[in-house]
C-alpha cells in the first residue's frame, strides 16, 4: 500500500444530522411538508383501530346483554368508518412513498454534486495524502447510508414516534395502573437500547470506516496489478488484503451480532409486557372492581376517575401494547442505520468542508488583438495573450501587459512537510522563448520546481515572478491556462481520441485538433486506428501503447497553444526511433515559447539555452551544454557516464 495519511476516527455529533435536515428543508420545503402530513395522517390512522376495538367490543357486549339487532347498525357503521380510514391511509402512504422517492434521489444527486464541486476546488496536496479508493467510498457507501436514512430510517422514526406518543396517550387515558406497568417495560427497553444499541452503533461506524479502507486497498491493487505480477507480489498482496478484510469482517460480525440480538430482546420484552398486562388486566376485570381502574376516561364520562376495568378497555389496551412494542422495535431497528448514516454524513461533510485551494489573485489572462500599436481585449482567440490588471488607484482602467513567458525564481525555499525542506535558495530565470532544462537525481527537486510554477503548491519563502508579476497575484486558473504541461504519467479519459486531444482546449475545432496531432507526429498512428480520430478510448487508453498515449498528451498540450510549456519526462516512454519523430514535433511546439524540460535522457536537453543541475534541492551547476561539459563537473560526469543519477 502507498503511504497515505491515516484517517482520523469519525467523531459523531448531532451537527451532521442538523446539516442534513437543513439541506433537505432548503432543497425540498414543499415536498417535505407533504411527506410530513402523510406520515402524521398514516400514524394517527394507525392508532385508531385499537380505539375502535374498544368501541366494537363494547357494542358486542351490549348485543350480548340485549340483542344484536340493536347494535348491528352501529357495528356496520364503525366498520365502514375503519375501511374509509384505511383507504385514506393507503392513499397517504402511496403519496408519501412516491414523493419520498423523488426527494431521496434528488437529494443524493445534489449531495454528490456538492461533493464533486467541492472536490474540484481542493489543492493537489489533498489528493497526494488521501487514498483514491477511500475518496470513492464517499460517493458510494457513504452516500448509500444517506439513502437509507432519508428513504427508510427518518420516516420510520417519525412515524413510530407519533405512534408511540399517541398510543401512550390513549393508554394513559384508559388506565393509569396498567400504564404504570407499561412504564416498567419502557425502562427495560431503554436500558437495552443504551447497552446493546450503543455497542451496535459503535461497530457499525467502525464497519463504515473499514469498508472505505478495504475499497481503497482494492482500488490501489487494481491500478498496480501489473507491478504486482511483475514482482510476484500476489501472495503479499493477498496477505495484506486478508488483514484488512479480516478487520472489516470482525467489525461487521460484531456490529451485526449486536444488531441481530437487539430486536429479539426488544421483542421479547414486549411479549413479556403483553403477558403481564393481560394477567394484571384479567385480575382487575375478574375482581369485579376490587382492584379498581383509575382512568381519565372515567373522569370525563362520569366525573369519577375510579371504576372497574371493563373487557373492552383491556382488549383495546392489549392491542395498543402490541402496537407500542412494535413501534419501539421499529425505532430500535433504525438505530444501526442512523449510526451508519451519521458516520457517512460526517465523512461526506468532512470532504465538503475541506478547505478549498486558496486563490487571492486579481490578475487574469485575456485574449487580445493589436490596434494602432496597443493591446485591446477581445473574445476571439487571436494567439495574443495579455495579463489584465484590475483598475486600482494607480490605474484608472484595467491595464494590459502582453504575455511573453518571462519566469524568474528568486531565493525560493519550499517544503512539502514542515521541517523537511525540499528546495533551498533556488534562483533561476527563463527569458521569453528560452528552453531551460533540469537534470539531477530522482528527488533532487526537478518536478517540484515545475509544481511551483503552476502553483500546485505555494512556496515557503522567496519570490516567483511571471512577466514581472508575482504569481501569487495571478488567478490560479488563468496562470494554469497559460501553461502547457506534458507529464510523464499520461492520463487519458474515456471518450474518443479527438475528445482527449480537445481536452487541452475545449472549444478547439476538429481541424485544430488534427493540426496539433500532426505537430506531435501522432496523426499517422491515429489514422491507423479502427475509427481514426473517432476511436473510443477506455481504461485510461489501455488499447494504446505507452508511446502512443504520450503522443496524444503532447498533442493535447499543442492544441492549447500556451506561451509557456513544461515537459516532465515527456519522451521517457517513447522508443529511440519514435523519439526522433516526436522531437521534431516538440521542437516545432517549443518554437517561440518559454519551455521547462525535465529529462533523464541528457541527449534531449543538449540544445537547451540553460541546463540546471540539481542536487538535494539546490542548483549546483548551470549553463549551456557546452559550458557544462567544459567545466567537467557533475553534468560532465553524468553525460559521460562517470556516475549515474542516484
Amino acid at each position: 500500500m502507498s503511504k497515505k495519511e491515516k484517517k482520523p476516527a469519525v467523531k459523531l455529533s448531532g451537527s451532521s444530522i442538523k446539516r442534513l435536515l437543513k439541506f433537505l428543508f432548503k432543497d425540498y420545503p414543499v415536498a417535505l411538508c407533504v411527506i410530513g402530513i402523510c406520515i402524521v395522517t398514516t400514524s394517527i390512522i394507525g392508532i385508531l383501530p385499537s380505539v375502535y376495538i374498544k368501541t366494537i367490543t363494547g357494542y358486542i357486549q351490549e348485543g350480548l346483554a340485549s340483542s344484536f339487532s340493536s347494535v348491528q347498525g352501529k357495528i356496520v357503521n364503525t366498520l365502514i368508518i375503519m375501511v374509509a380510514l384505511y383507504a385514506v391511509a393507503l392513499i397517504s402512504s402511496t403519496v408519501q412513498s412516491q414523493v419520498l422517492a423523488r426527494v431521496t434521489q434528488g437529494f443524493l444527486h445534489k449531495m454528490r454534486t456538492r461533493m464533486f464541486a467541492g472536490m474540484q476546488k481542493l489543492p493537489i496536496r489533498y489528493f497526494d495524502t488521501k487514498n483514491d479508493g477511500d475518496i470513492m467510498s464517499h460517493y458510494t457507501n457513504d452516500i448509500d447510508t444517506l439513502r437509507q436514512l432519508i428513504s427508510q430510517s427518518l420516516p420510520n422514526l417519525i412515524s413510530s414516534g407519533f405512534v408511540i406518543v399517541g398510543v401512550l396517550a390513549v393508554m394513559l387515558y384508559y388506565s393509569i395502573p396498567l400504564m404504570l406497568v407499561v412504564f416498567v417495560g419502557i425502562f427495560f427497553m431503554a436500558l437495552v437500547t443504551k447497552k446493546v444499541g450503543g455497542n451496535s452503533a459503535k461497530y457499525f461506524i467502525r464497519q463504515q470506516q473499514s469498508l472505505g479502507t478495504v475499497e481503497g486497498y482494492i482500488e490501489e491493487m487494481m491500478h498496480g496489478q501489473k507491478v504486482v505480477k511483475i514482482f510476484c507480489h500476489e501472495e503479499k498482496a493477498q496477505e495484506d488484503f486478508d488483514k484488512l478484510n479480516e478487520a472489516l469482517c470482525s467489525d461487521m460480525t460484531t456490529a451485526n451480532k449486536y444488531g441481530n440480538i437487539f430486536m429479539p430482546i426488544i421483542g421479547n420484552i414486549g411479549n413479556m409486557l403483553y403477558v403481564l398486562i393481560a394477567f394484571i388486566g384479567g385480575l382487575m376485570v375478574t375482581s369485579g372492581g376490587f382492584i379498581p381502574n383509575i382512568s381519565l376516561e372515567n373522569l370525563f364520562s362520569t366525573g369519577n376517575m375510579i371504576s372497574a376495568l371493563s373487557i373492552p378497555v383491556i382488549a383495546s389496551f392489549l392491542g395498543m401494547v402490541k402496537q407500542f412494542t412494535g413501534s419501539v422495535g421499529q425505532v430500535s431497528q433504525q438505530i444501526n442505520s442512523v449510526a451508519m448514516a451519521l458516520a457517512g454524513s460526517e465523512r461526506i461533510f468532512a470532504l465538503i468542508d475541506e478547505a478549498p485551494e486558496e486563490d487571492n489573485g486579481d490578475v487574469t489572462l485575456v485574449n487580445c488583438r493589436e490596434e494602432n500599436g496597443s493591446l485591446v481585449e477581445c473574445e476571439e482567440r487571436t494567439g495574443i495573450w495579455a495579463w489584465k490588471y484590475p483598475a486600482t488607484e494607480e490605474f484608472d482602467s484595467p491595464k494590459l501587459v502582453r504575455v511573453s513567458g518571462d519566469v524568474r525564481f528568486s531565493e525560493v525555499d519550499f517544503e512539502y512537510e514542515e521541517g523537511k525542506p525540499v528546495l533551498h535558495d533556488v534562483s533561476l530565470f527563463a527569458k521569453p522563448g528560452q528552453k531551460i532544462a533540469f537534470v539531477g537525481a530522482t528527488g533532487a527537486g526537478k518536478t517540484t520546481i515545475t509544481n511551483l510554477i503552476n502553483r500546485f503548491y505555494d512556496i515557503a519563502d522567496g519570490k516567483i515572478r511571471y512577466d514581472g508579476i508575482n504569481i501569487n497575484r495571478i488567478k490560479k486558473s488563468d496562470l494554469r491556462r497559460s501553461l502547457g504541461i506534458v507529464l510523464q504519467d499520461v492520463n487519458l479519459f474515456t471518450g474518443t481520441v479527438m475528445d482527449n486531444i480537445r481536452y487541452g482546449k475545449l472549444d478547439a475545432t476538429d481541424e485544430e485538433c488534427i493540426e496539433a496531432a500532426k505537430l506531435a507526429n501522432a496523426h499517422s498512428f491515429i489514422m491507423r486506428l479502427p475509427n481514426g480520430y473517432n476511436t473510443m478510448l477506455d481504461g485510461g487508453g489501455s488499447n494504446l501503447s505507452q508511446g502512443q498515449r504520450q503522443l496524444l498528451s503532447i498533442a493535447r498540450a499543442a492544441v492549447a497553444d500556451p506561451p509557456v510549456m513544461i515537459l516532465d519526462e515527456a519522451t521517457s516512454s517513447i522508443d529511440t526511433r519514435t523519439e526522433s519523430l516526436v522531437q521534431r514535433g516538440m521542437d516545432a511546439l517549443m518554437k517561440g515559447r518559454t519551455v521547462f524540460v525535465i529529462a533523464h535522457r541528457l541527449s534531449t536537453v543538449q540544445n537547451s539555452d540553460a541546463i540546471m543541475v540539481l542536487d538535494h534541492g539546490r542548483i549546483i551547476e548551470r549553463g549551456s551544454h557546452d559550458d557544462l561539459i567544459a567545466e567537467k563537473g557533475t553534468y560532465y560526469q553524468l553525460y559521460t557516464g562517470a556516475f549515474e543519477l542516484e
